[in-house]
């Protein structure tokens, strides 16, 4: 009897299994395998039930149709409170895009089985976990990986230089705040063609600072090797990177004069702190005199005396070659005052006025030493026609800096294009940072063209919204324009949807963003003084502080860059600015992929309706989590976005994906779906994004309307 009673039993538990098993998908086995291997505090994993054959509504798991079939692309559970390991069986999600679980406390070692190299893997954040053990040499197999951010983890050992040159398709490797020692390698670098952001701060690397790493021509944002035992010196190499770049090299043992090349010269202090025998500029520590040009250092002269004195014949000739050199400079000097003097009526950076000034204001144009264009005043009798140029004008009476002031601050670049170029400054001993826009060289100084854009900053000036950039100060001389402003924090939006920030930007945030700049768009349009049309609405222009509320930038810069533009035909256009870097030409048509179709042609007038095209595209940039040249696929032909009438790409497939009416798993970002409670609210945002990218323009809503229809999503 007892014996029947457990053969009945075994066969119970034989039928329970193969029914579970046959109820779920191969995917649904792989989560519950993971579901196993860790611990769930917090109950996020209550609704995985092994009783349900369909996997894709349990939490955190998003899923898109397959030849038919549902597969989960899409594991999102961050900051859950799981510990335990990544067992093995998660490779089993085969259409796994997107595995998110950073902020737990998750140990282990990482499962080489996951980056296999038919696993279909793009995105990988695991940062801020307990991960053990060394990076697997299958790191990089999986042939779509972009995004691997394995930072704030226990990772261990070296840097393998063979595994490393496998990732040739990764955009983003951060591996900051581990236990990695050894070498950085080096000959790896020019195969990683895509890389945009590389970070491995806070380990445990010694030796030097590879020079190939000036191959990664890609790279944004920072290089940021900070917190580490690198020695040697910084390589000259370097400067070849994209000046855009941010280095940060603090806190390690390099030695020796930073050298002034290309990007290196562009960098502020704080890139170069806390390396004890590192010298020279930007730093407060001048580097000594090298032995090597010191005739005083016997071993290094044979002319030198035993006795370490030098004949007196070679006094002589050091004094004489010291005078020649000296002359020969001040004639260079000279030469190169009164060239410029006779071709541009410019001045030198003596601060002297010009030669028949009488009692003209004049202003003298030089480089600091930090790149920050100097300037300097001589005050005798204002010019007649001058209307205050050459004056630092305030717009908000809280900016206190003096020109002198500003001009001798600190300045980093933070970036060049159409607009001019834009630099963060830290101003006086308050340390306040501003952003300088430096519109330009050229343009004349003529009373009427300072007093249009005069006018033109002052109007812009009396923009007051918590969602607007707001100017504090202009400057205007014959050579100079610049427009400061206040500096936001927390970079753009652009940034934060292709970096590292982009993890963060969870529904609620991209809601307040885009809440955010409707605002401040339907205020540029409906209560500024002149009723501003922006004209260049894109993700560059929102910048983000850092609790991510929006500030609309360069508002009213297209027509301040017509103002100061040169309108003399014959004057040849400059290879490289005062710093002596390139320049880039302005484009006849700046990027297309935001404007409106009847803002695309040559010489079309942007309007506040095609500003609302802008935004609408922008709104799709949020909900999707592409950009819209991006999307184009063999079954939505590409087709060129600057031909009137035509829409943008990711118009048109959002379009296609609403009329076949697709799940909304194809075209809303994957990182969304996990958050089953804004669904409705992604629809919605959908329909107000649709409405402002119409076609005809009347078609599309005011602001204000956009505005309002946005407010009612969330509450």
């Amino acid at each position: 009897m007892i014996m029947k009673n457990n053969h009945f039993i075994i066969f119970s538990i034989f039928i329970v299994s193969f029914t579970v098993s046959a109820a779920l998908t191969s995917d649904g086995l792989s989560l519950l395998a993971f579901k196993s291997a860790v611990s769930d505090p917090l109950s996020a994993l209550s609704d995985w039930d092994s009783s349900s054959a369909d996997p894709c509504h349990w939490s955190g798991v998003s899923c898109s149709n397959f030849s038919a079939s549902l597969r989960v692309v899409s594991l999102s559970l961050s900051s859950k409170n799981l510990s335990g390991y990544l067992p093995s069986e998660i490779a089993g999600l085969s259409f796994l895009r997107r595995l998110n679980l950073h902020d737990n406390l998750i140990s282990g070692s990482l499962p080489p089985d996951l980056f296999r190299s038919d696993a279909s893997l793009r995105s990988v954040f695991l940062h801020g976990n307990n991960i053990s053990g060394g990076l697997p040499p299958t790191l990089c197999d999986a042939p779509r990986l972009q995004n691997l951010d394995l930072s704030r983890n226990s990772l261990s050992g070296a840097l393998d230089g063979e595994v490393l040159r496998q990732c040739r398709q990764i955009q983003r490797l951060v591996l900051d705040g581990n236990r990695l020692s050894g070498k950085i390698p080096s000959g790896i670098w020019s195969a990683l063609t895509d890389l945009v952001q590389l970070d491995l701060s806070s380990n445990n690397l010694d030796g030097p600072i590879p020079p190939d790493l000036s191959d990664l021509n890609s790279l944004a944002g920072t290089l940021n090797l900070s917190h580490n035992r690198l020695s040697g010196k910084i390589p000259p190499e370097l400067g070849r990177l994209p000046v855009a770049v941010s280095l940060d090299f603090r806190s390690n043992n390099l030695s020796g004069e930073i050298p002034q090349s290309g990007s290196l010269s562009n960098q502020g202090p704080t890139s170069f702190l806390n390396n004890p025998t590192l010298c020279g500029f930007p730093l407060q520590n001048p580097c000594p005199s090298s032995s090597k040009s010191n005739p005083n250092n016997p071993s290094t002269n044979p002319e030198a005396r035993s006795d370490g004195g030098l004949r007196p014949g070679l006094i002589v000739l050091i004094s004489v070659a010291d005078a020649a050199g000296v002359a020969a400079i001040g004639l260079i000097v000279v030469y190169v005052y009164w060239k410029r003097k006779d071709q541009h009526n410019s001045c030198s950076c003596t601060r002297k006025s010009k030669l028949g000034g009488g009692g003209d204001r004049t202003i003298t144009l030089c480089c600091c030493r930090n790149g920050f264009p100097a300037a300097t005043t001589t005050d005798d009798d204002a010019s007649d026609g001058g209307g205050g140029e050459g004056d630092l004008v305030a717009i908000d009476k809280g900016f206190k800096f003096e020109l002198d002031e500003l001009l001798r601050a600190s300045a980093y670049v933070l970036g060049k294009g159409r607009m001019g170029i834009v630099y963060k400054v830290v101003v006086g001993s308050t340390g306040l940072p501003v952003a300088v826009r430096r519109l330009g060289e050229g343009g004349g100084g003529g009373g009427e063209r300072y007093k249009e854009f005069a006018a033109e900053v002052e109007a812009m000036g009396r923009l007051r919204h918590p969602n607007v950039v707001r100017l504090r100060a202009y400057y205007w001389a014959q050579d100079e324009k610049l427009i400061i402003s206040d500096f936001v924090n927390n970079g753009n939006l652009a940034s934060a949807l292709k970096g590292r920030a982009g993890q963060s930007l969870t529904w609620s945030i991209r809601l307040k963003i885009a809440k955010g700049t409707a605002r401040g768009l339907a205020y540029i349009h409906d209560h500024s003084p002149k009723k501003y049309v922006h004209g260049d609405i894109k993700p560059s222009n929102i910048l983000l502080d850092s609790d991510f509320n929006p500030l609309i930038s360069d508002f009213g810069l297209l027509r301040l860059l017509h103002i100061t533009t040169p309108t003399h035909p014959t004057t040849p256009t400059p290879t490289t600015d005062s710093f002596g870097l390139p320049v880039k030409p302005f484009p006849t048509n700046p990027t297309t992929h935001y404007r409106a179709p009847e803002a695309r042609p040559v010489g079309a007038r942007p309007t506040q309706k095609s500003d609302v095209y802008s935004f609408g595209v922008v709104l799709l940039e949020l909900l999707t989590g592409r950009a819209p040249e991006a999307v184009a696929s063999p079954s939505t032909p590409s087709t060129s976005s600057s031909t009137t009438g035509e829409q943008a790409e990711i118009v048109r497939w959002v379009r296609k994906c609403f009329d076949e009416e697709g799940p909304l798993s194809e075209v809303v970002d994957p990182g969304l779906l996990g958050e089953v409670r804004v669904k409705k609210e992604v629809v919605a945002a959908f329909h107000v994004a649709m409405a402002c990218v119409e076609v005809d323009p009347e078609a599309r809503p005011r602001m204000k309307a956009v505005c309002d229809g946005l407010e009612r999503i969330g509450g």
